[in-house]
Parts: C-alpha cells; structure tokens; sequence
C-alpha cells in the first residue's frame, strides 16, 4: 500500500509539472529528432525519450574495457537491479552447478523468465526453457540493449521479466563504396591456467558486408575437478538489394566442456563429486529481409536456436561411478514478421505475427555401447522421450504524439500455445516531457510465461495440464540529461504481482505460486572530461519470497581514465543481502584493468578480479575465487 501511494503522489507530481510546462520556452520543440536510439522496445529503432520502458544500453567501447570474453559481467555492472550468477573464474556451465542465470528485479532466466535475444531472436533451451550463459560472447557484440519489466508484447512468452537484447556487430561503409575492413586478435592468459583468445574481420565492399569471428577458452578454474573449456565461432553476411531492402544470413555455434567439482543435499551438505562432466553444443541461424521506406519500415525473420547435450551425472564417494549419459537435444525455430507505420505525422502502428516450434527430447544412453537406457529409466516424457510444442501470436503496438510535450503508447499481443492455451497480453505508457532535457516514465505491462517441456512431460512431477505464468508490472520513473547530453541520470520505482506461478507441490507442477517484488533503481552517468568518466547504479529490492540470485541491494561505481596511449578503468560493486539457495550473504567486489597502446595497432592489457580478495558465494556450495589476474595483447588493423 505504501509503495501504491508513493505513485499516485508521483502521478499528481508529473500532472502538475505538466500544466506547467504549457507556459514553458524550454521544452522539446523537434519529438523527431534523435537521442539514443535503441531497438529493443519497439523492434525499429526509436529514441529512447519516446520509450515508457526502461531500457539500458552498453556500447562496444564498455563491453571491451574490461577485455572479458562475455558480456554478462558488463551487464551485471553496468545495469541496476541485474545479477548474474557465477561459480569459478571462467565457464558458466549448465545442469547441477550450472550459473549465467540473469536474475533482474528478482525474476531469473534460470527459471525462463528473462530472456536473451540475439538481434532479437529468442536464445533459450527447449527442454527446459533456459538460456545458455557462455553463449554470449563479446566478439559478436556492438552493443548491449537491457529492458526491465515485462516485454511479452513484442516477445512473447519467457519475456516476463524483461530481455537482454545482444545486438551484433556490422562493418561501416567505406567512401563511394570501396573496400573497408577491420581485424582485430586478442589473447590473454593469468591465474588457474586461464587462457582466451579471439579473432574477427568485419568487411564491407559496394552492397556486400560481412562478420567473422572465432574464439577459444579454457581455465583450470580455482578447485579441483572444476576444468572449463570452449570453442566459438560466427558469421554474419549481408547484401542491400536496393535503397530499401536488405537481406542478411547469421550462424554461430559453440561448444563447450565443463565440469562440476561439488553436489548439494537438499538440506544444504556439500561433499564431492566425481566424473559430473557436461559437453554442450549450442548454436543459431537466421535469415532476414528488412525494408526501410521513409513513413514504413519491417522484416521479416526465419530463425533456429538448437542444443545438443550430453551430461555424465557423476558419483560421489561410496557410490558407484555412472554408467549412462543423460542427452538431450531441442530446438526453438521460428518465424517473425512485423511492420511498422508512420500513420500520421505523429502516430506509429507496430503490428506483428510470430510463430515457434519448440522441440526437445531427452534420454539416457549407455555409455558403453550408446544404446538408449529403457530398464530403470530414470525419466519419463512423451513418445519415448520426444516433446515439441507450436506457439503462435500477433500483437499491435500504437505509439501517438499526444502533444508536443507526452507520448502515449498502447499495445495489445494474442498469444497461443498448443498445450497451455491462449493468453492476452495488454500493455500500456506515457511519457510526459515538462523539459526539453527531461521525462517522466509511466509503464503499466502484463509479463508472462509458458511451461516448459519439461515442466510439462519430462520427470515423475511432469503435468500436461499446466498454464501460463503471468506477472503485472507498475513502473514510474524520470530520465534527465545535463550539458550537452554530458551528464544523465534515472530513477525508476517499481511493484511487480505475480501469479499461477508453476511450482512443485506433493511432487507434481502445479499454477499455484503467487509473489510481490518492489523496488527502487537509480543509475548516473558523468562525462567529466575528454580524460575522465564516471558512472553509478544502484537498486534496492523488496521480495516477500526471496530467490536465490537476487540481492537486497545492488550498488556500483565504475571510473574510467583516457590519457594518450594509457587507459585505466575501475569499478566497485556491492551486494547486500544476497540470497543464496540457504542463506544471505555481502560482498565488496573490486576490478581493474589498465593498458597502454604502444602503436595505433597494438594494445597491451592487464585485468584484476576481486582486487580486496572477498570470500563469496552467488551459487551455495560455489565459493568465488580470490584475487585473480589476467594480461594480454590486442591487435587491431
């Protein structure tokens, strides 16, 4: 009730500001022109001030500053109320010890309800519904677009909690259309045997373009039976037919080897475990055609996640070694069309359809021989363990210039799934301008989530009878810039209802679970000079049933220095109040890098990791590594 209140006082704030504003000289005379722009929200690119949702991006200069092969750290600094669960120094890993779950505002993609996209695509498993966190690679990476709360409009199902958009990288033309290219190498190696290396060319020439990267890894890791090991490449290729369309091609795989050197009770024992390796194979491809005309733009999209996995359960001591592999393979293909129109001079109609097929199956497979394990099975799904479900919706978002001061957005997504049935998706926002450098954000969303296959066929507690999650987002918040866009800052409240939430009860899934998050986030960023910048983000959480993964307070400050050929950066995060799977802990977790440029070409690196040494844990059973270290070189021509 008290957070309610504290929004209608906002409410009657913003109204107030905005009778004001009718008498102001200084407000935004030009809603066309651009700010930042982002895609994430709308599917085309808009300014951001237009946008009710929140959305955070971190361009390629951020991504690289810290020289990590992965983009889920840099989201984890640089966006409030976002943590990403780690065990070891390198590999995320999956299954039992697995981590990479993005948890924002105390919803996780662990669980399937946050979801990763790859220039829009969809990134998750389809047995159980979850993303793959060392799939998600610098290398690729032009930028990163974070939108908290609910994206089921434009997403669909998996998108309750908000998306993590990976846009990818393209080659800039080069004059009157000759050759232009860009090479870049990178290897670095420190502590626990860690080594990674990674190389790309983007090439553009008349209408073509092109992205090859490939990338390697691996780290003993900090514990014994903890090894990691990966391999990665990507290629995107794309052709301008003419003035206004454009049709591009992406495929990317990686595989990797992990291990996991620790199994946990149900009633919170650790003890070790032997032989719990896991070999993965993730990949992607999409097709796309994309028109742009001056009052319509769109595209249309043919895309494949697909996985195959195979998992040696382990034993602990006393107990005999395993022998089978538990496989699984799945896909989610798709096909997604949109188009979006500019009706008027200030009205723009979004609408779309999407289609999926989500595939999985799942079996045990004698390691001796390879045959499938049928005699004391230890699982059970659908036609000798082959699940796939179709889903398919529509959806229409209407963004209207109400006056030169507010903008109103309403949309509306149908959404049919083949076992849960349908599900309406309404969503709703105003953006009030009272200043031409400032906005107020009204943000009321409807989230949701399918059952997974497993959730719905595989394990004794499997239920073909389950529905939908669904959550209601209520968010308000103000955005501002200072000198010349040198300084902005956002604050953002929130209150989240969730229900029909699939839990386990009696050892059957079952639409029961019912939760109430609430919450504060604040972020500033300051360009102070061509030498100096400085960022901050805080969010502080208010869960009535804590999750593991989610902390009660998220903080950051980060400083970044340019002087000539020498560049350092730094940053200093806290959590308070991180819940593990048993209990809660703190930590003050420290990082820099330094580097120094001996030519245009050649950069030399030097990266620390926990710098204060904190003894932590984000997974229970999981402690971080201390003090870690890494250095490098990176070529560019």
């Amino acid at each position: 009730m008290q957070f309610r209140t504290i929004l209608s006082l906002l409410a009657i704030g913003v109204a107030t500001i905005t009778t004001l504003a009718n008498d102001r000289d200084d407000v935004l005379t030009d809603t066309t022109q651009l700010g930042e722009v982002v895609v994430t929200g709308s599917r085309s690119a808009t300014d951001v001030r237009h946008l009710p949702m929140t959305v955070s991006t971190i361009d390629r200069e951020r991504l690289l500053m810290n020289e990590r092969t992965s983009v889920l750290p840099a989201v984890m600094e640089e966006v409030p109320g976002v943590v990403v669960t780690s065990r070891g120094v390198m590999g995320y890993g999956v299954s039992t010890g697995g981590s990479g779950s993005i948890n924002v505002r105390g919803l996780s993609s662990s669980s399937g309800r946050m979801l990763v996209l790859i220039d829009g695509h969809p990134q998750y498993q389809g047995v159980f519904g979850h993303g793959i966190g060392d799939s998600y690679q610098t290398m690729i990476a032009d930028r990163v677009e974070v939108l908290r709360g609910p994206a089921s409009l434009l997403y669909g199902s998996n998108a309750m909690g908000g998306v993590v958009n990976i846009v990818t990288r393209k080659q800039e033309p080069g004059a009157d259309g000759k050759l232009s290219q860009h090479t870049t190498l990178n290897a670095g190696a420190g502590s626990y045997g860690t080594v990674q290396v990674e190389g790309s060319n983007r090439l553009r020439v008349g209408r073509f373009s092109s992205n090859v990267a490939v990338q390697y890894q691996r780290s003993d890791n900090h514990r014994p039976n903890m090894g990691f090991e990966q391999y990665g490449g990507f290629v995107s290729l794309g052709y301008r037919l003419s003035d206004h369309w454009n049709a591009s091609a992406m495929a990317d795989i990686t595989r990797f080897n992990a291990s996991n050197p620790v199994k946990v009770s149900d009633d919170g024992l650790v003890e070790p475990i032997f032989d719990n390796d896991q070999s993965i194979v993730r990949g992607s491809a999409n097709l796309v055609f994309e028109n742009r005309y001056e009052r319509t733009s769109g595209a249309l999209s043919i895309y494949n996640n697909y996985g195959n996995h195979c998992i040696d359960d382990g034993y602990v001591a006393g107990k005999a070694a395993q022998t089978d592999f538990f496989r699984s393979r799945d896909a989610v293909a798709g096909v997604s069309l949109y188009q979006s129109f500019l009706a008027s001079s200030s009205t723009r109609i979004t609408a779309g359809i999407d289609y999926q097929h989500i595939y999985g199956r799942a079996w045990y497979e004698d390691k001796a021989t390879g045959a499938t394990v049928t005699s004391g099975q230890r699982i059970a799904m659908r036609q000798s363990g082959h699940a796939h479900e179709n889903e398919v919706a529509a959806y229409a978002d209407v963004r209207q210039e109400v006056t030169r001061y507010a903008t109103l957005s309403v949309g509306l997504r149908y959404d049919h799934h083949s076992a849960a049935g349908g599900e309406w998706i309404p969503q709703a926002g105003l953006v009030v301008r009272p200043i031409e450098t400032g906005e107020f954000k009204f943000m009321f969303g409807k989230g949701f989530r399918n059952p997974t296959n497993m959730e719905l066929y595989l394990y004794p507690k499997a239920n073909e009878e389950l529905r939908a999650e669904r959550m209601l987002n209520y968010e308000i918040g103000w955005r501002q810039r200072f000198s010349d866009g040198r300084l902005t800052y956002g604050v953002n409240l929130f209150l989240i209802d969730g229900d029909n939430m699939i839990m386990t009860v009696n050892r059957r899934n079952v639409n029961t679970g019912e939760f109430r998050n609430m919450g504060v986030e604040a972020e500033a960023a300051w360009k102070v000079n061509s030498h100096w910048r400085l960022s901050t983000n805080h969010s502080y959480l208010h869960m009535d049933k804590p999750i593991a993964g989610a902390p009660d307070y998220k903080g950051y400050i980060g400083a970044d220095c340019v002087y000539g050929r020498f560049s350092a950066t730094a940053g200093l995060q806290q959590l308070v109040g991180l819940h593990t799977r048993f209990d809660r802990q703190d930590a003050t977790l420290l990082h820099m890098t330094l580097a120094y440029r001996l030519c245009p070409q050649v950069k030399i690196w030097a990266r620390g990791e926990n710098l204060l040494a904190e003894q932590y844990e984000i997974e229970y059973g999981y402690p971080m590594p201390k003090a870690t270290f890494m250095g490098g070189v990176s070529l560019d021509f």
